[in-house]
């Protein structure tokens, strides 16, 4: 379901009023990832998005909050109830992770965000705030704005406030980590890793579970590597993360050993997403999905004033 609203909430009232009905406008969060998708056009107004927890149900495993609110604070609310989402904490916002559509590397254990986006209230072109999705786990049945607004950099609509999924702390979680072994193999010899890191020489695979659930996967490792823990303070990666982005398919990752294109990279297995020392090359985006793109443009901001300049499919 999908309705235009005249909010009763004063600070969402407020943000729409500062996008108004006219001129090209823009909103920054951490400006982390601000560079994706070309630059923003001069003449654009750069705002702020409200920020704020405005309900969290730990026993619903739901969490409303503000597109301004940064995902450090979000997690640190969360983690004292012993949950987290599945929104990556690069020092960025709500609405920028969601906008940028970058999942975290371990999302094979924490979830992808599309599927953790449960429902959005946004400004649109003439600005009128929106909301689409259902605040429960099942959802509603319709046309899914929440996950068409994830990675559309903002183009479509200015979010504001979203209810996001969250899902328990493990009780254990140990990083490990050898040399010379082949990732895909690793994924499939373990029932649920949460992620498997690989830069062409060493693979870190993260696993969580109760304790003895951990121990016996650790175990399920041995014929394919001498796999030893890495010490690993909170939630922090064992390995440091180049700039640059890339997007894969994930059966592309294995040719990326000794790939020049890349230099040193870090690609999360399972799921295509690559971190390298070099920007990805520019793609030529195939001629139906760029046509989808254009008429989704043409009616949610026919006259181009979100985020003008960007393009989603050039990031």
């Amino acid at each position: 379901m999908t309705a235009a609203l005249a909010s009763s909430d004063p600070v969402l009232a407020d943000f729409a009023a500062e996008v108004g009905e006219t001129g090209p406008v823009s909103v920054a969060g951490g400006r982390t990832r601000w560079g994706l998708g070309g630059p923003l056009a001069d003449e654009a107004v750069v705002l702020s998005a409200p920020d704020g927890i405005v309900d969290y149900k730990p026993d619903e495993m739901t969490v409303t909050v503000r597109a301004g609110t940064t995902v450090a604070a979000l997690h640190a609310e969360l983690a004292a109830k012993g949950q987290r989402s599945a929104l990556p904490d690069r020092g960025g916002t709500v609405g920028g992770a969601l906008a940028v559509g970058e999942n975290d590397v371990r999302s094979l254990g924490r979830g992808l965000l599309r599927t953790a986006l449960l429902q959005i209230r946004y400004v649109s072109a003439e600005g009128r705030i929106v909301s689409s999705g259902g605040p429960t786990v099942k959802n509603v049945s319709g046309f899914d704005l929440p996950r068409l607004m994830v990675g559309s950099l903002g183009t479509l609509g200015l979010l504001a406030e979203v209810i996001v999924r969250t899902n328990p702390i493990p009780a254990c979680s140990r990083w490990v980590v050898a040399t010379g072994c082949d990732p895909l193999v690793v994924q499939g010899a373990l029932l649920a890793p949460s992620a498997i890191l690989w830069d062409g020489e060493f693979t870190w695979v993260q696993l969580e579970g109760h304790e003895p659930d951990v121990d016996a996967q650790h175990k399920a490792l041995a014929p394919h590597g001498t796999f030893v823990t890495v010490a690993v303070t909170g939630d922090r990666l064992p390995v440091e993360l180049p700039q640059n982005r890339w997007s894969l398919a994930p059966a592309e990752v294995p040719g990326l050993a000794g790939n020049s294109q890349t230099g040193r990279f870090v690609a999360a297995v399972g799921h295509g997403l690559v971190f390298a020392e070099h920007s990805q090359p520019s793609r030529t985006v195939d001629f139906q999905s760029a046509l989808i793109a254009e008429r989704l443009k043409q009616n949610f901001d026919p006259c181009g004033r979100l985020n003008p300049g960007r393009d989603p499919g050039a990031k």
